[in-house]
């Protein structure tokens, strides 16, 4: 496995050679309503890049296209400037990681990991060379002999890891791997991933609805929403700066206020909320006198006895949720909508007091509604 060649995962953005684009690619299975629609999309060698979005959005049918398992109805998909819509996926030069692992049964784990070298007609010599490094990188040697049913779950994923990166792809692909495991090993393996991306500087995309997986393990995240990217960026662009009500609500946890827009001045905007009360919001999009949502994260929001500047409506706190490292507060406001604030485990608000819930005017966004 040739480490010393690997490139170096790119962050915020597509800076590095491109290995992989979209150009105006669609897919319809009925030739009226389209799986993806418009799709241009660059991926950057070395990248790891997560299509994240709920199910139907488009991202498996975006990642069978790069697999060659679908076809594009209409665009181009090319790998190093090379088009590969009508390569078959055998020909190109890619790995494969599912949820099922996909591993043969009959075979033992030295056998299932060798398999992609066998059918490219590798030496014996140089197969057994390559199969004992990969099965050393995913800590899985000494299991060699064994076969898939003697395994853990997450060891068989470990073995189908190793497999798709034995022969060296250029890019590798993943299908919502670790789905079929518990939270705590789903965890462990999203940082071995992770690991492992960081030491080969593979190219990975990375199919997930796990809003945490993409997060923890992506350079950059496509959220898509009705066959099409709602926004692209960073994990922290995501989080800090969504573009929509959609990408604002399905990435983190967020509070939704509805409300109408009484004015708008430069990047802030003025909100009355609908059934009592107003605040001031960052304008994305809005227009005076339209409706709009307005969301705030639950970490944003503040506490107090009474008012503390900025943002303050009157709530009273209506259940107590105990996280361990922090408490998730139930404030019911005066038009009877709940807010969840997260404070620390030492807050001491007792369910029927009257609080007042704060937020600085850069911690909420006005969208259309």
């Amino acid at each position: 496995m040739s480490v010393a060649t690997a490139m170096p995962a790119t962050s915020a953005g597509v800076s590095g050679a491109v290995l992989v684009e979209f150009d105006e690619v669609e897919k319809s299975y009925d030739g009226r309503a389209f799986a993806v629609t418009k799709l241009n999309l660059g991926v950057a060698r070395g990248e790891f890049l997560t299509l994240l979005g709920p199910s139907g959005s488009g991202k498996t049918t975006t990642l069978n296209m790069l697999a060659g398992f679908e076809r594009p109805t209409r665009g181009t998909i090319t790998l190093e400037g090379q088009p590969v819509d009508r390569l078959p996926p055998y020909e190109r030069n890619i790995g494969m990681v599912f949820q099922n692992y996909a591993l043969f049964p009959h075979m033992s784990v030295e056998e299932n990991v060798a398999f992609p070298l066998s059918v490219r007609q590798l030496g014996k010599a140089d197969i057994a060379d390559r199969v004992a490094r990969a099965l050393d990188m995913v800590r899985l040697r000494q299991f060699g002999d064994r076969r898939p049913a003697q395994l853990s779950g997450g060891q068989q994923q470990r073995v189908a890891l190793a497999r798709a990166l034995v022969f060296e792809p250029r890019l590798v692909l993943m299908d919502e791997p670790l789905g079929a495991l518990d939270k705590k090993l789903r965890e462990h393996m999203q940082l071995e991933i992770k690991q492992l991306h960081t030491m080969l500087g593979v190219t990975i995309v990375y199919v997930t609805h796990d809003q945490g997986e993409a997060l923890t393990m992506s350079d950059r995240v496509a959220v898509f929403n009705n066959g099409a990217i709602a926004q692209l960026g960073s994990p922290d662009d995501l989080y800090n700066t969504p573009q929509s009500s959609f990408v604002a609500s399905f990435i983190g946890e967020n509070n939704t206020l509805e409300g109408v827009v009484e004015q708008v001045s430069g990047r802030e905007c003025r909100v009355r909320l609908n059934g009592g009360g107003e605040l001031t919001a960052l304008a994305v999009g809005v227009a005076q006198g339209a409706a709009c949502h307005v969301a705030i994260r639950p970490e944003r929001l503040g506490l107090a006895p009474a008012a503390v500047g900025g943002n303050a409506l009157r709530a009273t706190v209506d259940g107590r949720i105990y996280l361990g490292d922090h408490l998730r507060l139930l404030a019911r406001l005066g038009n009877d909508q709940i807010l969840t604030v997260k404070v620390g485990p030492e807050a001491t608000m007792a369910n029927g007091e009257i609080v007042t819930v704060s937020c600085a005017p850069n911690d909420c966004r006005a969208f259309p509604a």
